[in-house]
């Protein structure tokens, strides 16, 4: 059973069926869904009388789909016989030709596909030509027209759900058990698939054990992410860090707390953030603000390595960008971290231009998109970012993480001693606060860490005197390079705003 087809799709399909062009190209993975509706469009389509749909497959032939008339015709599986079959017949009607790419490399199927446009003034047929990616010879390309065939709207994916769940029911003699608040975020984040796999996935769901939970979530959106990352350059994270996992950061903290009911949408009539950029020094919390930001919003994390989208072959970099942007749109609500945004945006020599394509087409996305897409992009070296993406408007806010202060020195030590079970007093809190100035989060992290390895050598307990001596034997990256941490100090002192 295929789930209805919301009335404007319909609409926008059969409008273009009754526009006289010969040619139209479907290129979707919903194939049943596209058919579905082309055959629901065959009553009174283009005059009084029924417009006849056609089906053909090279494994089948042809056959019709709009009335049941029997078998396909076999003597039509070879693509230049179908067209040929086509060209002849003197009587209108719909011609559905399934993963028919691969043929459109052969003159003769060209000359035939032309020969079928080029009469349709005297016998109304139209070619459909549905497949998941279609590139036409350039002659055939002014008799055609493409339909972009929406994924599920909410109505229909309400639907495949009910559907899904009446079948269990049927099957095991009880309604499935569930609640409004997660059959809501069930729907919610089917968004973006077929009807196929929106099928598949709500099965799964339900069949599992019965019921619609909220802890179905991550497992659906992990099954979704999975689906939809074809180029494998972005990351899937459904566990994030929360506030408490971040050390400092008040005003950052703060900004995103403001944000969050545009986000969520239970603030309607103010614009969704786009969302924000960290600079700063190495190690001092840009990536668990990421996560945090996550956290608190309560979606999942895509993480994407900006590096990872160049491609030797022209043009390869540019549409890996467009698809990973596209699932990201798809995955909606999340957050989209780009790690060290530099990388893959600085220029160079011999990449003819990709790095100026791949910024230009991602900050196009950034500034038209609608999707509930909050972009969070890091950078430690902002000699390498150019000046069209740290100019106000590209992002809310431009923020910069400094070295810790002694307050947030002693919630790291906090934070990370109690991840590991080691028991500082706030007296030890204190004293190891100050002898780690300079620190970042991650250096204070490895000292508590590197004192658990002394500690555990010397077969005793860790303590506060183990974390002072790893702090006293390590040089901070704010020694080792103190000439361009405080040339980054200077530079964001007059442009960002500061995270705590």
């Amino acid at each position: 059973m295929t789930a209805p087809v919301p009335p404007d799709t319909r609409t926008e399909l059969a409008t273009l069926l009754r526009s006289r062009i010969p040619l139209v190209l479907i290129e979707t993975r919903d194939e049943p869904r596209a058919l579905a509706l082309l055959a629901s469009l065959a009553v009174k389509l283009q005059g009084p009388s029924h417009t006849p749909v056609f089906q053909w497959t090279v494994t089948d032939g042809l056959r019709r789909i709009d009335i049941d008339l029997g078998g396909a015709q076999k003597h039509n599986s070879e693509p230049t016989d179908v067209l040929k079959s086509i060209r002849a017949t003197d009587k209108g009607g719909i011609y559905v030709l399934l993963d028919f790419h691969p043929f459109l490399s052969d003159p003769i199927n060209v000359r035939l596909l032309k020969d079928i446009c080029q009469g349709y003034a005297q016998t109304p047929r139209t070619l459909v030509l549905i497949s998941h990616e279609l590139s036409l010879p350039r002659e055939l390309e002014h008799f055609t027209a493409r339909f972009h065939l929406a994924f599920p709207d909410r109505a229909e994916r309400q639907s495949i759900v009910e559907k899904v769940a009446g079948d269990w029911a049927r099957t095991h003699g009880s309604r499935v058990r569930s609640d409004r608040k997660a059959l809501e975020l069930l729907i919610e984040n089917l968004s973006g698939l077929s009807t196929t796999d929106t099928e598949r996935l709500a099965r799964k769901a339900i069949f599992d054990d019965g019921a619609l939970q909220a802890n179905d979530l991550p497992g659906l959106m992990q099954a979704k992410y999975a689906l939809l990352n074809r180029s494998g350059v972005l990351s899937f994270e459904y566990d994030t860090a929360e506030f408490a996992d971040l050390g400092g950061m008040a005003r950052l903290k703060d900004w995103l707390k403001q944000r969050r009911p545009a986000f969520d949408g239970s603030a309607p009539h103010l614009d969704s953030p786009k969302g924000l950029l960290l600079l700063g020094v190495q190690g001092c919390g840009k990536s668990v603000a990421a996560r945090a930001a996550a956290g608190i919003y309560g979606v999942p994390l895509l993480r994407l390595d900006f590096a990872a989208l160049h491609n030797k072959y022209q043009g390869e970099s540019e549409r890996n960008l467009r698809e990973t942007l596209a699932t990201a749109d798809i995955m909606s609500p999340c957050v989209l971290w780009i790690d060290e945004i530099e990388k893959g945006i600085a220029n160079s020599d011999g990449d003819s231009g990709t790095s100026r394509r791949v910024l230009g087409s991602f900050l196009t996305w950034l500034a038209e998109k609608k999707t509930r897409v909050f972009v969070i992009a890091t950078a430690n070296d902002i000699s390498a970012l150019p000046p069209e993406l740290i100019r106000k408007g590209r992002f809310d806010e431009i923020f910069f993480v400094d070295l810790p202060k002694p307050a947030v020195r002693s919630d790291i030590l906090r934070i990370h001693a109690g991840r590991r079970s080691l028991h500082l007093s706030e007296e030890h809190i204190e004293k190891l606060s100050a002898a780690c100035d300079g620190f970042s989060g991650a250096e204070i992290e490895q000292a508590v860490v590197s004192a658990l390895y002394a500690a555990h050598a010397g077969d005793v307990d860790a303590g506060a005197s183990h974390v002072l001596n790893e702090l006293k034997s390590t040089r901070p990256l704010s020694v080792v390079m103190a000439e361009r941490i405080a040339e980054l100090q200077t530079w964001a002192a007059e442009r960002t705003v500061a995270a705590d």
